[in-house]
């Protein structure tokens, strides 16, 4: 049994819009989510996030504070759990950049956080939910 691999995602609020990609490798290959990966030995967690950010979309931002952590557990046919990610969600603010899909990602995009839906877009675990809290979090900070 392997341990959990701790990762991170790229939330990026502009205008009401959340930044999203859609994904070219498992997990999640062909649904759109935050821009993110894997954390490297002895890199932050925010320096993740603004790297993997850079890295799948182009796009330069300054990352801010955790938004929330999610447990994504890949499991084989028979159930049984093959990979476990812990995804540290950081909130980035952006600078510069319109996306450009790179690295891991098919379409890099922005989409209205009001309309993002699961059941109309198929979408990583959890995408609505956290933009819609990232998204009242810098409201309150006066980001937007």
């Amino acid at each position: 049994m392997s341990s959990p691999i701790p990762a991170v995602i790229a939330v990026v609020i502009r205008d009401d819009y959340a930044l999203l990609v859609r994904r070219a490798n498992p997990p999640d290959a062909g649904m759109w989510g935050f821009p993110g990966g894997k954390i490297e030995f002895s890199e932050t967690v925010k320096d993740a996030a603004v790297r993997e950010l850079l890295e799948e979309t182009g796009v330069h931002a300054e990352a801010q504070d955790v938004v929330t952590t999610v447990d994504v557990l890949v499991r084989s046919s028979s159930g049984t759990v093959e990979q476990h990610y812990i995804l540290i969600a950081v909130q980035c603010r952006w600078i510069s950049g319109e996306p450009v899909a790179g690295d891991d990602a098919l379409e890099a995009r922005w989409f209205p956080v009001a309309q993002l839906d699961p059941s109309t877009l198929a979408m990583s675990a959890d995408v609505d939910v956290i933009a819609r809290r990232a998204l009242a979090s810098a409201s309150n900070l006066g980001d937007l």
